[in-house]
C-alpha cells in the first residue's frame, strides 16, 4: 500500500524572530487553510488532521506566500500498514519538499527530499527513519536563507542544498512560496515503486499536524527579494550563524547520512549518463 503524505513550498515561509515589520508568526488555523477533501479533514487551533479514504485524499496550504527563513511543524504519520500513501508539508516554479512515503507494516517510513529551482526537479535524496514517526509526533523543520537550505527532523540536519547561483547553479530566491500539506493516494510509485498498493479496508488514514510556525518575511512582491535577503538584525537568517552548519550540527547530518540515507541523486552516475547536475561537483555543507 502507498499512502503520500508531502510537505512543500511552492514560489515558502520561515522560524524568525518577529521583529521585521514583515515577519510572520502565525499558528496553524490562522495561517492555513483547508484547500481540498475538507470534507473530512480538520484544522482547529493548534490541530490539523489530513485523512485519505478512497473518495479523496485532503490538503491545506498558507494562505500568504514567504521568502527566506524557518518553517517548523509537529507531525505525527499514517500508522499500520501505510503503503501506497503519501504525506507531504508547486510554469517555472520553486518547491522544497518534505515528503513521506507510507510502508508495509513493521517496515520504516522514507523521506523523501526535493528541490525545483525554475521548474526543474531531480535532485533527490531518501533516507530511512531512525524512529517510529507513528507513535508521537516529530518536528520537521525547513531552514531557507540566501546561503543554504537545510532540512532537519527533530532539530537534525539531513540534507544541505547550498547556493551556488554565481557559477550558474540555479537557487529557489526570486519568488515567494507558500506551504502546502497533503495526504493522498500515490500508490503507483511511493512504496517499493509501486509494488505495494492501498489497503483500502484499513481506510481512513489520518496524518495528525500541530504547532505550525512560520515565522517568515512575508513575499510582497518583486520588492521582496532584496528585502528579505538583506543582512540586517531583523532578517534573523541572514546571520553568519546559519551560513553554515555548525560542526556539532556537521557531525549530525554524517552520522544520518551515513547510517540512514539510501538515495542520493548526486551519486546516480547511471540515471544522468555520467553527466552529474552541477552542484553535486561543488562542497555540499
Amino acid at each position: 500500500m502507498s499512502i503520500l503524505m508531502r510537505t512543500w513550498f511552492v514560489a515558502f515561509f520561515v522560524l524568525s524572530l518577529a521583529l521585521h515589520q514583515n515577519a510572520v508568526d502565525a499558528t496553524v488555523s490562522k495561517s492555513m487553510r483547508l484547500t481540498w477533501g475538507a470534507q473530512h479533514a480538520s484544522l482547529i487551533g493548534e490541530d490539523l488532521q489530513l485523512v485519505l479514504d478512497q473518495s479523496s485524499g485532503s490538503a491545506v496550504e498558507t494562505k500568504i506566500p514567504f521568502l527566506f527563513g524557518s518553517t517548523e511543524m509537529l507531525i505525527k504519520l499514517v500508522p499500520g500498514n501505510s503503503a501506497g500513501t503519501l504525506s507531504s508539508t508547486g510554469d517555472a516554479h520553486d518547491e522544497i519538499d518534505f515528503e513521506f512515503l507510507g510502508n508495509v507494516s513493521g517496515q520504516p517510513y522514507t523521506i523523501h527530499t526535493n528541490i525545483y529551482t525554475q521548474g526543474k526537479g531531480n535532485r533527490e535524496q531518501q533516507f530511512k527513519v531512525w524512529f517510529d514517526p507513528t507513535a508521537d509526533y516529530h518536528n520537521y523543520t525547513i531552514h531557507w536563507n540566501p546561503t543554504e537550505i537545510v532540512w532537519y527532523v527533530d532539530s537534525m540536519p539531513i540534507r544541505v542544498y547550498r547556493n551556488y547561483e554565481n557559477e550558474g547553479i540555479a537557487f529557489p530566491n526570486k519568488q515567494g512560496m507558500k506551504v502546502y500539506s497533503s495526504l493522498w493516494n500515490a500508490d503507483n510509485w511511493a512504496t517499493r515503486g509501486g509494488l505495494d498498493k492501498i489497503d483500502w479496508t484499513k481506510e481512513p488514514f489520518v496524518a495528525k499536524f500541530r504547532q505550525f510556525r512560520a515565522r517568515s518575511c512575508k513575499w510582497t512582491g518583486v520588492a521582496s527579494i532584496s528585502q528579505c535577503a538583506v543582512k540586517s538584525s531583523a532578517n534573523w537568517w541572514t546571520s553568519p550563524v546559519y551560513s553554515q552548519l555548525s560542526s556539532s550540527k556537521l557531525g549530525q547530518l554524517n552520522w544520518v547520512r551515513a547510517n540512514h540515507m539510501i538515495y542520493d541523486y548526486c551519486k546516480d552516475t547511471k540515471r544522468f549518463n555520467g553527466q552529474m547536475p552541477l552542484e553535486c561537483s561543488k562542497a555540499q555543507f
